[in-house]
Parts: structure tokens; C-alpha cells; sequence
């Protein structure tokens, strides 16, 4: 027996949640502004997690970065 699957995550609208690039609060691309809005904690964390990854893991979050740059829409 599986268990049943949860619900998908709502946004306060009721709508699913999407990941987007914003574009009301970016610095470079919008994406640390999305991810932040994504997972409801404040953009200033996933700003500083992000340039501490990019320095401390030897630029593969910079990578990643560039790679959601591309692929996730702006919203």
C-alpha cells in the first residue's frame, strides 16, 4: 500500500504555487527574489546563502544560478 500523495503547495490565493523569477525585486536575474517568495522565508537569506555558496563551493552555485536564470520563467 502507498501512501496517498499531499496536496500541492498554495500560494494565499488558493492558486499553486509557481517558482518564477521576480522581477519587482531582483539585483541580477530575479531568482534569489523568486526562491525567497517560493519558500516564504525574507530574499536577504537565499541573497546571502547564495554569494556563501558561490565562494565556499567553488563557484557550482554560480552554475546553478546561471541555469535557473535560463529555465524559470519570469513571473
Amino acid at each position: 500500500m502507498s501512501a496517498p500523495t499531499p496536496p500541492p503547495a498554495t500560494g494565499p490565493t488558493g492558486q499553486p504555487k509557481r517558482l518564477v523569477r521576480r522581477t519587482d525585486n531582483k539585483m541580477i536575474a530575479g531568482v534569489c527574489s523568486g526562491v525567497a517568495d517560493y519558500l516564504g522565508i525574507d530574499v536577504t537569506l537565499v541573497r546571502l546563502l547564495t554569494v556563501l555558496g558561490a565562494i565556499f563551493g567553488l563557484g557550482s552555485l554560480v552554475v546553478a544560478y546561471v541555469v535557473m536564470w535560463i529555465l524559470v520563467p519570469e513571473g
